[in-house]
């Protein structure tokens, strides 16, 4: 039986302003992740709205 895929994971936080908005595109820190091999694979919500943490995965290994 073959071993099952391991996976580490990592969170990006994105920049938030004062009124707890989203300020910046992270488009550039999403774009690194996924050139080392990053996944996005589910958010993490603040009560009430807006983005606390993005969640990437990759197989175990695979990284630097």
């Amino acid at each position: 039986m073959p071993e099952p895929t391991r996976w580490e994971y990592e969170t990006l936080r994105p920049p938030r302003d004062e009124v707890k908005k989203e300020a910046t595109d992270p488009k550039t820190e999403l774009n690194e992740l996924g050139a080392d091999g990053w996944e996005l694979v589910s958010t993490i919500e603040y009560e009430g709205g807006g983005t606390k943490y993005l969640v990437f995965k990759r197989p175990a290994g695979t990284g630097e």
